[in-house]
């Protein structure tokens, strides 16, 4: 009996090794994130390669310039996972057209500080503003938002109308969806912690072969090297957990009431934000022009590029859009 006894201690402090082993494995290793986003990695970065960052009050802010100085401005917002480099190749279809078009990476993403503070609706569009201002643009603006940048381009419009001339969304974020167990645990303390640290990096990962993204695209490179920057997963798990982005109908109504000249595009075989999603947004923005591409995924400016940026390009050109 009293061996048994021992037997049984011995076994349960055993497995309370390996639990505890497993719970702080992710917290002890922290997986990809190595490298600290500070002024010397900023300063490495412009020098090698030549990028530009503003400092705004909650940050740095990774941007870039392209096409004429004279051309109109138009701002391209990117989604959830980033990075800015999504739009590589919308920002040149845009440049030739004649366009002066402003990229940059959210708080949290790409070459962008993951400030240590919640990553709420207010960040993100003060990080918008804020880089407007420092660019010195003052006028009304363009805009395009894709997935999550969809909700924060419908946010900004809301809040500042002045600043915005027109604006296109593609499959936008905003409406109510089901979420699996998985990703509904992401929101318990400790335990989104836990799971993003543990399966994150491998999540993230396995995102860009259903997206479909060749090993050797520049996206991916860009994609996983953002992930060696510190605090990349908790700004995702931090956005995900302050940011609302299935409950925004009535912003999207309001909006709908300013009558601005505005486009959707949505790929018809989306697997992240639901085709079906266009109809919602288009009861809550009733002059919305829409356009469905074919076949096309969550990131149709990759799957379908021409298209896309046949599309942007005339919508953004035409005479009674900027009025």
């Amino acid at each position: 009996m009293r061996r048994a006894y021992r037997y049984g201690c011995a076994v349960l402090a055993m497995l309370a090794v390996v639990f505890a082993a497993v719970a702080a494995y992710p917290f002890l290793v922290g997986g990809t994130e190595t490298i600290a986003l500070d002024d010397a990695a900023r300063a490495s970065l412009a020098g090698s390669r030549g990028l530009t960052f503003a400092r705004l009050s909650d940050g740095y802010t990774h941007f870039a310039w392209t096409g004429p100085e004279d051309g109109a401005v138009v701002a391209l917002v990117h989604g959830y996972t980033g990075p800015m480099t999504l739009w590589a190749g919308t920002a040149r279809a845009l440049s030739a057209a004649g366009f002066r078009v402003l990229c940059y990476d959210l708080f949290g993403r790409g070459y962008s500080d993951r400030p240590e503070v919640r990553y709420t609706t207010d960040l993100f569009d003060r990080q918008l503003l804020e880089l407007l201002d420092a660019e010195g643009v003052a006028g009304p603006i363009d805009l395009v938002g894709q997935s999550m940048g969809g909700a924060i381009v419908v946010h900004f419009v809301d809040r500042h109308p002045e600043r915005v001339r027109r604006f296109a969304l593609m499959a936008p974020a905003g409406f109510s969806l089901h979420e699996p167990i998985r990703y509904r645990m992401l929101h318990w303390p400790g335990v989104g912690e836990w799971s993003m640290g543990m399966f994150g990096d491998a999540t993230l990962t396995r995102a860009l072969d259903r997206m479909g993204v060749p090993e050797d695209a520049p996206y991916r490179r860009d994609y996983l090297e953002q992930m060696r920057y510190r605090g990349y997963k908790r700004a995702l798990l931090s956005t995900l957990r302050h940011t609302p982005l299935l409950t925004l109908e009535p912003v999207y109504r309001r909006v709908g009431r300013l009558g601005k000249p505005s486009l959707l595009i949505w790929g018809t075989a989306d697997h992240v934000v639901p085709f079906a999603h266009q109809e919602r947004v288009r009861a809550a923005i009733p002059n919305i022009e829409f356009h469905a591409i074919e076949g096309a995924d969550h990131t149709a400016q990759q799957d379908n590029p021409e298209a896309v940026h046949a599309m942007l390009t005339a919508f953004f050109s035409r005479a009674d859009a900027a009025e």
